[in-house]
């Protein structure tokens, strides 16, 4: 007569505890982050012109007007090395993100993903990241021009240091978000290029990148302070120039809370925008 033994309780509990427990959303954000790094640096032509393109206009306009301002302290070259800071910023998170996240779901490469065990939360844990090594990387790049060919002296003082980092932070973060958003838009990969890039071109012209504040009418500037891009501007502005430029600026001074403020804001309204919009499919993909 055959015998029937059951497992003990003890050791079933032993059996489902020796069940490794899969890796969380931030181990796999950071095994993605690698892996959007290396396809980001693998396409050198994409590497080179994101990097390239802020400093070889950073070095035409700072080179056509180069003449001191009246009554700021500073000369016309200095005043477009912390702007195209700004702007190189927006680029690699706000143009960058909304361009390449529409061509990975035009490609359904964002379909595969979420039909694999990855949580959502570490793909763009990984986008993040690709942001944050990219816009270091474009900051130092164009920070270096500024002291070598323009004459742009760095904060000596700890606390200066730090504004530079919370409005790095805020604006960096401010600008994925709302790259993630406007990724959502374009109906097609082939079309993101020009959705996205229309609207930044617009506000690099009305938030003092390419024109000095004094320069644009107060309506563009208005429409302008809706957008981070004018804040980032502005706060990089009062970092890496002396107290007397403020006198370029809408309000006469730098305005340090209002810029947090808005970045704050911006990056709250980023990532509701993020919830709201996001799609994994295209919309002709149900």
């Amino acid at each position: 007569m055959s015998t029937t033994t059951t497992p003990r309780a003890g050791h079933a509990t032993a059996d489902r505890s020796a069940t490794p427990r899969p890796p969380g959303a931030w181990t796999v954000g950071r095994h993605r982050a690698a892996i959007e790094l290396r396809q980001f640096f693998r396409q050198r032509d994409q590497a080179v012109f994101t990097f390239a393109f802020p400093i070889i206009f950073l070095g035409l306009f700072a080179s056509i007007f180069s003449d001191d301002v009246e009554g700021a302290g500073i000369t016309a070259s200095q005043l477009y090395v912390p702007a195209m800071i700004g702007a190189g910023m927006m680029s690699v998170s706000f143009q960058s993100l909304g361009v390449s996240i529409a061509i990975e779901r035009d490609e359904k490469v964002l379909r595969r993903l979420r039909g694999t065990p990855m949580p959502p939360t570490a793909y763009f844990l990984g986008k993040l990241w690709l942001v944050l090594v990219t816009g270091v990387l474009e900051v130092a790049l164009l920070l270096l021009a500024g002291v070598v060919f323009w004459d742009i002296e760095l904060p000596s003082d700890v606390t200066t240091w730090l504004t530079f980092g919370w409005i790095f932070v805020l604006g960096l973060t401010s600008c994925a978000l709302l790259g993630i958003a406007i990724s959502s838009l374009p109906r097609s990969g082939k079309s993101a290029t020009s959705v996205v890039i229309l609207p930044f071109l617009v506000l690099q012209f009305i938030s003092g990148v390419y024109i000095a504040i004094d320069g644009i009418p107060g309506w563009m500037l208005n429409v302008a302070a809706l957008f981070p891009l004018k804040w980032m501007c502005q706060g990089l502005r009062g970092v890496f120039l002396p107290d007397s430029a403020a006198v370029l600026e809408q309000a006469g001074a730098w305005e340090f809370e209002r810029v947090a403020l808005v970045l704050a804001a911006w990056c709250v309204a980023g990532l509701v925008l993020c919830l709201t919009t996001f799609r994994w499919k295209t919309a002709r993909d149900g």
